[in-house]
């Protein structure tokens, strides 16, 4: 018996890793940067005041979203947000970011 919950609790912790979650769906990044478009647009091609995020750098946009997550820079939504998030998927978001044309 407790073998089989070790057995159980080594394979979760292998498959709740960052890599299998990539390789499980390779759409895992847009899919969370989806939540992003009500306010910075489909695709992060804002239409409005909110800036766009579509061709930001990678580097640019991770380092954006955890000054937000670690509360060194302020906003109203925001840092609620960027703290709902992993520091991995930050980065998925940030690189699907990068990828769209502005």
């Amino acid at each position: 018996m407790r073998t089989t919950v070790l057995g159980l609790a080594a394979a979760a912790v292998t498959f709740a890793t960052p890599a299998w979650a990539q390789q499980a769906d390779p759409h895992l990044a847009r899919n969370l940067a989806s939540a992003c478009a009500n306010c910075h647009g489909t695709g992060g091609v804002s239409q409005g005041a909110m800036p766009r995020l579509a061709g930001w750098s990678q580097a640019d946009l991770e380092r954006s979203m955890l000054d937000y997550k670690g509360g060194r820079l302020q906003g109203t939504v925001m840092p609620q947000l960027a703290k709902g998030y992993t520091d991995e998927q930050i980065t998925l978001i940030a690189g699907w970011f990068a990828a769209q044309k502005p």
